[in-house]
């Protein structure tokens, strides 16, 4: 087949799958504009709940993008590589962050080249809620994507809200703190009619990355190798973030459009190793998407639901380092992508429901010796919900077709081997019970395969990608329970009352055909090879509660704990056998403490990780100490004219805590920051 019949052949796929698709199910999704929540007449509540932080516990917590936020989750490791500007990647129950789907208003994020997303470029300025689903969403109004991770975090974005008699609002904040960090946002938002809104959102950060830390590193005899004190060097960074989203209602309808921009230039500190100080690496950054959806019920029983978007990725990396290779190349990743979704209600207690997705990689750079890939990928997913007083359950079944093509680094196309055509079907059975008539008290349970493509330098990277690859699998057990007490604890005192969440979790992950880096023989030559396996054995628990003590003043406390345990079974005879994985604590947790008093707020948070090993054996030279961090802050609302006004203190690592999320890349100690935000 030529490429003029791939094309034909995936135009009458879409269409089909657009016009002549007659299946539905009840759909979650909702949407709030002019004060009104609009959501779809077919309602399906999650088998499985996710870990949610709303947006008025993301304020609380201060954090500046995303990544910050997440660390807040049982079960996820955030990968951290220092300061304001350091790149921020998150690992789902230790299988790697390639099996987590980060999704930003339904749509997934993509990156072909590393299949890493840096959640540190995207802001918590205009975000409502951010959201972790392990194993996958239960909604059956969701792309076919949505099915094939092993776990995904949704950030979802405000939708405008207008009083009455407004027609604009308006929000600002300005923080200064440690390192000469500013952060300046703005939030316009415009309503045209009641049917349309426009939502427009401006960023910018300045840091100079300098920080004092202390290094110290032992020998493996116990000796003290090196015990200094000195600044962080070449963290500097700039970034432009600027958003706008067009939101409109339909009958029995909605829809949006979005444009997405963001814009850095910042140092890359690196690793100190070799009594090495300093680095000379820089990056700049350039990612631009734009991306819209059509939800419509169409009738009672039928909803279809369409998704479109395109991006363009351009990374430029230099190491002007004249003591090594100096290096000065550039890469772009193009991305288009189409989803369609249709769901039907077949009667009060059975819905179904069928998605189709399209997606398009590409990814090229001036390295001479790597080749220009390109990736078509198809997923179609059948999904059923059965809804009754005290049962659920979900039944989906994907299948992913991809290959792979482009052109080497001479002239041709590239040897992709087993790449050229991979298809896979991965099931996924999800169960609840509500144990209690009121649905107070439940269990549910899953099982669940899925599995992820090589990235694309796994494939080509010169001299390291292996073009036979497999793809790396997992298969998902989780059993849990969870427990909601609502009630007021004193009735006849109205404004007082106590809430109450507990869930917990125990899972086994079973990931096969693991990719990793393994040496071919010859000193700093390597290539990526289907060697590894791991098993992982985990339980997370979160509890949360509130409680009213009246009208003026509220308390609340969110718990979560995780143990886990990643060992490594790949081979018996190697030294590290059935040791724990690189970077992951077998015991981790981390708490949020809420005060309010009529205008006054006040914020404590913690975050605690335990021991870890920065290599695959578990010996005392890769012995990583556990770590612990303590975060305050105290907030006051006030009237600034016609404005509603907040300023805010808070002080991070309060107690100057030295630690490495990961091994030599030293993390700040204590440092301030002041904020003022404004509403109009």
């Amino acid at each position: 087949m030529n490429v003029r019949d791939k094309k034909y052949k995936t135009i009458f796929l879409v269409l089909f799958m657009l016009f002549g698709t007659h299946m539905s199910v009840w759909a979650q999704d909702s949407m709030h504009l002019e004060g009104v929540e609009v959501v779809s007449r077919h309602t399906f509540s999650d088998i499985i709940p996710s870990q949610t932080l709303n947006a008025k516990q993301l304020e609380r917590l201060n954090s500046l993008n995303v990544a910050d936020a997440l660390r807040y989750f049982s079960g996820l490791q955030v990968k951290d590589y220092g300061g304001v500007g350091g790149i921020k990647t998150v690992n789902i129950r230790s299988m790697g962050s390639q099996h987590l789907g980060i999704y930003y208003d339904g749509i997934e994020l993509g990156n072909a080249q590393n299949g890493q997303i840096d959640l540190g470029q995207f802001s918590l300025d205009n975000v409502e809620a951010v959201s972790l689903y392990n194993g996958q969403k239960s909604s059956l109004m969701q792309t076919a994507s949505d099915y094939g991770n092993a776990g995904s975090v949704y950030i979802r974005t405000r939708i405008p809200h207008f009083s009455t008699d407004k027609k604009d609002n308006f929000r600002a904040k300005l923080k200064y703190g440690s390192s000469n960090m500013l952060a300046l946002s703005a939030v316009y938002e415009r309503k045209f009619t009641d049917r349309l809104n426009l939502a427009v959102t401006l960023g910018t950060l300045t840091s100079d990355g300098k920080y004092e830390f202390r290094y110290r590193r032992m020998n493996a005899d116990g000796t003290v190798a090196y015990d200094t004190t000195a600044i962080r060097q070449n963290g500097d960074v700039q970034t432009l973030r600027l958003e706008g989203n067009l939101n409109g209602l339909l009958e029995r309808g909605s829809w949006n459009f979005k444009a997405y921009t963001y814009q850095s230039n910042r140092g890359i500190p690196g690793a100190i190793v070799n009594n090495v100080w300093r680095r000379e690496e820089r990056q700049v950054d350039s990612n631009t998407f734009f991306q819209g959806s059509w939800q419509q019920d169409i009738t009672d029983d039928y909803s279809f639901r369409v998704l479109g978007k395109y991006a363009n990725y351009y990374t430029h990396y230099q190491n002007r380092d004249t003591t090594v290779m100096m290096v000065d190349n550039r890469y772009r990743q193009q991305e288009a992508y189409l989803s369609t979704t249709h769901c039907l209600k077949l009667t009060s207690w059975l819905s179904a429901s069928m998605a189709y997705d399209v997606r398009w990689s590409k990814l090229t750079s001036d390295v001479y010796t790597c080749p220009e890939p390109y990736r078509w990928s198809h997923l179609v997913s059948i999904a059923t919900a059965v809804s009754l007083k005290r049962f659920g359950a979900q039944f989906s079944l994907l299948y992913n077709n991809t290959h792979d093509e482009g052109k080497s680094a001479g002239n041709g196309v590239a040897p992709i081997g087993k790449m050229n055509k991979i298809s896979r079907f991965t099931p996924a059975l999800f169960m609840n019970y509500y144990i209690l008539r009121d649905k107070s008290l439940s269990v549910r349970g899953y099982i669940k395969n899925s599995f992820r493509m090589p990235t694309f330098n796994d494939l080509y990277y010169a001299e390291i990608g292996n073009s036979n690859l497999s793809p790396e699998k997992a298969t998902q057990y989780d059993i849990g329970m969870e427990y909601h007490l609502h009630g007021s604890s004193m009735q006849e005192k109205p404004g007082r009352g106590l809430t109450l969440s507990l869930q917990t979790d125990f899972y086994y992950n079973d990931v096969s055909d693991k990719i990793i880096a393994y040496p071919k023989g010859q000193q700093f030559r390597w290539t990526m090879l289907n060697l590894g396996r791991v098993h992982i054995t985990g339980l997370d628990v979160e509890a949360h509660t509130a409680y009213a003590f009246s009208h003026n003043l509220t308390a609340s406390l969110k718990l979560q704990y995780t143990w886990q345990k990643a060992i490594d079974v790949t081979d018996e005879k190697m030294s590290y056998y059935r040791n724990q994985i690189p970077y992951i604590p077998l015991h981790s947790g981390s708490a949020i403490l809420g005060i309010d008093y009529k205008a006054f707020s006040f914020n404590y948070s913690f975050i605690y990780t335990g021991e870890r090993y920065s290599q695959q054996e578990n010996i005392a030279y890769n012995h990583l100490e556990p770590w612990y961090t303590s975060d305050i802050s105290m907030a006051y609302r006030f009237k600034l004219g016609k404005c509603d006004a907040r300023a805010t203190f808070e002080v991070n690592n309060l107690f100057a805590q030295d630690y490495d999320v990961i091994l030599n890349y030293p993390m700040p100690r204590r440092s301030y920051a002041v904020a003022f935000d404004i509403k109009l």
